[in-house]
């Protein structure tokens, strides 16, 4: 396809190329019909075999196929044309992972009935300027009551007038039909509120507002700029990029914030409101079909100003789009694994790269790629070195499982036991961290030790007892099937034992453990949308809950000013196995959710159940020292040539 560089305008007569959100090689050929003109970026309807298709317009066609052979462009769609900059990505995107670009159309056209002129209501007024002729029609109690309702509000729907007038449909019609009352259409569409930039945020502090001037500059001289907001958790960066958020909508221009979790966004969402009085449009898979398309259009209209959404928000088609900001940027969540292949948080530099904007990477533990970025000079960098408000980090200690065992059959150790207790006693919360959900990660049979295994994927069948009601699931595919009540193998009955911990486990234990402490278990079994993650938050922060037993859902972004305590009852888990990542990801995210504790005036401790306490990750917590172990990693990558400093690549068969 040639490259995309102008929205000129093909009039009747010439061939345009046509993209289709379809797996195919690339953009067909049409020519434009009598009375119709066409630019990059329209929708139109096109032939397609014996079918109809909906695609964009490309540019101008290649001229491979002969004139005659050509079939007509059908429809162009009263839709708003896809911006240049949206263009120009696909086709990047497209390059770069070796997908189809019409596979990546399909991404941005990710809700067809957007697409569809918008529903339109009938609305009703009095009719003439100077009054209507009332000697058309008797004027009766109710239909004087009709134009008294007309006279206060001058528009209504009929379903409104009848309530307001306390009349039946029949009479809105008949002088409808008398011209008593004028009738016109309007299209339905969703207004979101504008975000008030003049309200004022937190108080500062003068690192804080040296980051925030930093970033407001870069928003106003409407470049392309990357920079890493890097700070310890607690120290207010959410605060600070708000300010370039600011900036960008004082510029009429519209923001995307990208979180890697849509269970984040409970606390985002307040903390937006309180800053700007009034929630962002929220973009994720559990929206309903209807408010995707109200989302989709509005943000292709200029009307949604702020989206915030998970990684597909950044194929929106934004009308004006001025700032991109990347939260907890290191987060694997951002890479899509199955169909086009991509990091949103790198693609997310590319889109601000194409339309000219500057691009925000938020994170207390930045990857390994961004950083190096960073000590290049590709992105500019900011450092938050303290928490805000003066709150200090918390103290962070190992428990040596070797000498600190665990009774048979439990997993909190002595220790951590004693710590829950005193930080119970205090009223004060405190939380188990173990990044395994359901109740056991493996399940043996005691007779033959037979592992159930997945009939999909051949992954071993996780149980959960809680959360699903007593069944055992898959956690690649999503199968799940009763735990049968004997042994497929060797045919023993009711022979199996749960192996190791999982969440539910976990909870089983600190109940018995804490048996009048309120306990809840945070898990994707368990917060099951945004609206659960946000009662879960609302919960915490109103104190019914005392003890918090959760995965890595809860290791980011929450601020719970009660939270004293985090116990990591297994700090161990990812560093095993071969993921050249392993030790970065362990460290990042068991730094993250020691994060959580102590984050208001009340001071936070850390225990990190290990085996391996001398293992670099765990010496780099205790330490306090991240940079001392990002510079280890960087040396060992770096001599081995792995990424950031070489690639890989993956040839697979199936």
């Amino acid at each position: 396809m040639p490259p995309i560089e102008t929205r000129s305008r093909h009039v009747s007569g010439t061939r345009v190329s046509v993209l289709l959100p379809l797996p195919l090689s690339g953009a067909y050929d049409y020519r434009v019909p009598e009375g119709m003109e066409l630019g990059a970026g329209d929708f139109v309807t096109v032939p397609l075999g014996a079918r109809i298709a909906t695609g964009v317009v490309w540019g101008e066609g290649s001229g491979d196929v002969a004139d005659k052979k050509l079939k007509e462009v059908l429809i162009r769609l009263e839709t708003p044309p896809l911006p240049l900059e949206s263009l120009r990505f696909v086709d990047w995107v497209s390059a770069y992972s070796l997908a189809p670009a019409g596979a990546v159309l399909k991404m941005v056209m990710s809700v067809p009935a957007a697409l569809e002129p918008p529903k339109t209501i009938n609305l009703y007024s009095l009719a003439g300027e100077t009054g209507p002729d009332t000697g058309k029609l008797r004027m009766t109690p109710a239909r004087l009551r009709v134009m008294e309702a007309l006279s206060v509000m001058p528009s209504l729907t009929a379903a409104d007038l009848v309530r307001e007038a306390a009349v039946g449909p029949a009479v809105v019609k008949g002088m409808a039909e008398a011209g008593i009352l004028a009738v016109r259409e309007q299209a339905v569409s969703i207004e979101f509120p504008r975000p008030d930039v003049s309200l004022a945020g937190l108080e500062l502090s003068a690192d804080q507002v040296r980051a925030a001037v930093d970033l407001v500059g870069k928003v106003a001289r409407k470049k392309f700029s990357v920079t890493l907001l890097d700070g310890v958790p607690g120290s207010g960066k959410t605060e600070v990029y708000f300010h370039a958020v600011a900036e960008a909508l004082k510029q009429n221009r519209q923001v995307l914030v990208l979180l890697p979790e849509i269970a984040l966004s409970a606390q985002w969402l307040s903390r937006f409101q309180a800053r700007f009085g009034c929630e962002p449009a929220v973009w994720h898979s559990d929206l309903t079909a209807s408010r995707r398309r109200e989302i989709w259009r509005a943000v292709a209209e200029g009307r949604a100003h702020v989206v915030v959404g998970a990684r597909s928000a950044l194929f929106l088609p934004f009308a004006d789009l001025g700032l991109i900001v990347i939260d907890e940027e290191h987060e694997a969540a951002f890479k899509q694994e199955e169909g086009v292949i991509y990091n949103a948080r790198d693609m997310a530099v590319v889109r601000a790269r194409l339309g000219g904007i500057p691009a925000i990477a938020v994170s207390a533990t930045p990857s390994l790629e961004t950083v190096s970025n960073v000590r290049e000079g590709k992105y500019d960098g900011l450092h938050l070195a303290d928490r805000h408000a003066g709150a200090a980090l918390p103290e962070i200690e190992a428990v040596d499982l070797r000498a600190e065992k665990p009774s048979r059959g439990n997993w909190i150790s002595p220790a951590l036991r004693m710590a829950v207790e005193s930080v119970l006693e205090r009223g004060e919360q405190a939380m188990l961290y173990l990044n395994r959900r359901g109740y056991a990660p493996l399940t043996l049979c005691r007779t033959c030790g037979h592992r159930i295994e997945c009939p999909r994927c051949s992954a071993w069948l996780v149980e959960h007892r809680f959360s699903s009601g007593g069944r055992m699931q898959c956690h690649h595919c999503g199968f799940a099937s009763p735990l049968p009540d004997r042994c497929p193998e060797c045919d023993a009955e009711d022979p199996f034992a749960a192996c190791g911990p999982g969440v539910e486990r976990l909870a089983e234990e600190a109940t018995s453990l804490f048996p009048e402490a309120r306990t809840v278990i945070a898990a994707s079994d368990t917060l099951t949308g945004p609206n659960a993650a946000a009662e879960m938050v609302r919960r915490i922060e109103d104190h019914e809950v005392d003890l918090i037993i959760g995965t890595q859902i809860v290791a980011k972004g929450y601020h719970f000013p009660l939270l004293t305590l985090v116990g990591v009852v297994d700090a161990d888990l990812g560093l095993a196995g071969g993921d050249l990542r392993a030790a970065e990801r362990t460290f990042q995210l068991l730094y993250q959710v020691s994060g959580r504790a102590g984050r208001a005036d009340k001071a936070g401790k850390v225990l990190l159940q290990t085996y391996m306490p001398e293992h670099p990750v765990m010496q780099a917590l205790v330490s306090g020292d991240r940079d001392r172990f990002l510079e280890a990693e960087a040396d060992a990558r770096r001599t081995a040539g792995m990424p950031p400093f070489g690639r890989l690549a993956a040839l697979i068969v199936s």
